[in-house]
This record gives C-alpha cells, sequence and structure tokens, in this order.
C-alpha cells in the first residue's frame, strides 16, 4: 500500500487539504496524484464546509511533479509512456478547478511547476513572504503539462518566465496577479484560515455560483480546451530526445538530481540578463 502523502480534514466550515511530503519539499510522485484527486472529492462530498484551503507541510509548499521517479529511464523515449503520466498530472492539477467551493492556495517556500500550476489554479492564493513562483523545468526540456500560466499573468510576462525558466519572488508574484495577498511567514497559516472564514459568511450557494460562472466564462473562452490540448502536445515533447534533455538524464544517471540541477542552475548564473 501506498504510503499517504496526502490528507483531508475538516475545521468547521473549511476543509483542509494538505501536501506532507516534507522531505522531499512536497514533489508530486505517481501516488500523491491520485491522493490529491481522492481528496479533492472528499472536500467535494463534505456537506458541512463551503471553502477548501489547499496547503502543504515543511518549509516550500510544492516543488512541482517528482522529475526523478524510478522508471524515468525505461522508455523514455515512447509516447505511451508518458500519456497516462501526463493524463493523471491533468487530473490532480485541475481537480482545484473542477471542485465546486473555492479553493485557496496557502503557500510558501518553493512554488514550482506543477506546484505553481496548483497554486494558479485554486480560485484564491496567499503567499508568504519567502515563497517564490516559477516553471523552471523547461531547462530540462520539459513544460507544463498545463500551460495556465499565461490565462492568469498575460502572455508577455508568461513568456518571460516559461521561456528562460526564471524564478519570481512573492511581492512580482503580487504585482503579475498571480497571487492575491502576501503575508509573512509566521503567520501564513492564521492569515489564510482568517481569509478562507472570511468567506465562508457567503452563503455556500452563492460560492458556488460564483465559481461556477468565472470558471465557465473562462471555458466558453478556450481555457478547458486549451489545458487538454497542452497535455497532446507535452507527450511528444517528454517522449523526444533534446540535446540539453539528454545530458541532464546522464548526470541523473552517472551522479544525482541534485548534480543535475546544479550544472544547468550554474550555467543561466553565468548568463546573466
Amino acid at each position: 500500500m501506498s504510503e499517504s502523502w496526502v490528507s483531508y480534514r475538516a475545521d468547521g466550515k473549511i476543509g483542509i487539504i494538505t501536501l506532507n511530503r516534507p522531505a522531499k519539499l512536497n514533489a508530486i510522485n505517481g501516488a500523491m496524484k491520485e491522493q490529491l484527486v481522492d481528496a479533492f472529492g472528499k472536500a467535494e462530498a463534505d456537506k458541512d464546509t463551503s471553502v477548501v484551503v489547499l496547503r502543504a507541510e515543511g518549509r516550500s509548499f510544492c516543488v512541482g511533479y517528482d522529475i526523478d521517479p524510478p522508471d524515468r529511464h525505461t522508455r523514455r523515449d515512447d509516447p505511451l509512456f508518458w500519456e497516462p503520466r501526463l493524463r493523471a498530472c491533468f487530473d490532480c492539477t485541475f481537480a482545484a478547478w473542477t471542485i465546486s467551493k473555492p479553493v485557496v492556495a496557502s503557500v510558501q517556500g518553493h512554488v514550482l511547476g506543477g506546484g505553481c500550476e496548483l497554486a494558479m489554479l485554486a480560485d484564491l492564493t496567499i503567499a508568504a513572504d519567502n515563497a517564490q513562483f516559477g516553471e523552471p523545468e523547461v531547462r530540462f526540456s520539459h513544460l507544463g503539462p498545463l500551460m495556465i500560466m499565461p490565462w492568469i499573468i498575460g502572455l508577455k510576462r508568461a513568456r518571460e518566465l516559461l521561456y528562460m525558466g526564471d524564478l519570481i519572488d512573492a511581492q512580482t508574484a503580487l504585482q503579475y496577479g498571480m497571487i492575491n495577498k502576501v503575508v509573512p511567514l509566521a503567520e501564513l497559516e492564521e492569515k489564510t484560515m482568517n481569509y478562507a472564514k472570511r468567506m465562508t459568511l457567503i452563503s455556500p450557494e452563492a460560492l458556488r455560483s460564483a465559481k461556477l460562472s468565472i470558471n465557465r466564462g473562462a471555458e466558453m473562452a478556450g481555457l478547458r480546451a486549451a489545458m487538454e490540448s497542452n497535455v497532446d502536445m507535452f507527450i511528444a515533447l517528454y517522449a523526444s530526445k533534446t540535446e540539453v534533455g539528454t545530458q541532464f538524464d546522464e548526470l541523473v544517471r552517472d551522479k544525482d538530481l541534485k548534480a543535475a540541477l546544479q550544472w544547468r542552475a550554474e550555467q543561466f548564473r553565468n548568463m546573466p540578463l
């Protein structure tokens, strides 16, 4: 049986989903994908709650999807290997959008890759002042699989972040419209719960209708279809052999993931804007 890395509990009218893999900075592995979907299902079914908080234990909210699973190299260039894995990523990340109750993401530390997408797909996001946001996986030839950032912060800013994999701090994310509020790290839990409790003063019916109206409008503009097509596009990318991707994988095999990440980061430190 898989270890439990995602939990759900209720605190009054607030459902709380917690990522609990702090030793790995809450990197989302295969089991966590299923557990997150299940937790959102429990939150949806809980008739006593009207708002959901998505949070994480440890110093970071989430560094994204686990990029070094045990079977990473076995069928690296096979699209049929990647398709179910990327579809599972879609189901996991899009669950916050799909649930009828508003979701408040409460984030700290690293908010990267799939973790950044989770935070953006939440209805509202409160960040600690130490949070860093970005999708750096482009630096080893991966992307997405949900290209939600352009819908949230606009094309120009999204292109800059997604093309180069740079990170931004919480204040910049607030300026870009990626998040709603920045608070001191020590006050993150308290401020998040106060924010959520304020929302529970609104009737659940009104909250549901408001979220449904906003989401349906975005979907009519093509958001969901775009997200679905992103997965189709990135299946081919993940299965392709790029020069950088091959070198990165070789470093992971010969040394470890940390060494590969440091190798790539050093190249960007030596090429300032």
